[in-house]
């Protein structure tokens, strides 16, 4: 699964559209957008919701469970997100 942001502010995408719905439990994030100090200091989040709006609801509860388990969920606010770290600490 492929996903383009166009729009991101302080690390939350708030505009985002579906380039590829191929295997949703490995998704991937594309960032067509303009991004200033502070909105990519942390891995880019995209909500549940807007996973439902893009592949369905049953598509989503089923790759849900695999994407919490890797870690790749996290709560903010009281609403669930998906996360894609834009980078990460080697060793």
């Amino acid at each position: 699964m492929r996903i383009v942001a166009s729009s991101v502010f302080e690390q939350i995408v708030y505009h985002c559209s579906l380039a590829n719905d191929d295997n949703p439990r490995r998704p991937t994030l594309a960032v067509d957008a303009l991004l200033r100090d502070g909105d990519a200091d942390g891995p880019l989040l995209v909500t549940v919701a807007d996973f439902k709006r893009m592949i369905g609801l049953d598509r989503t509860l089923s790759a849900l469970p695999d994407l919490r388990n890797r870690g790749r969920t996290e709560l903010r606010d009281g609403v669930e997100y998906v996360n894609f770290p834009v980078w990460e600490t080697l060793e």
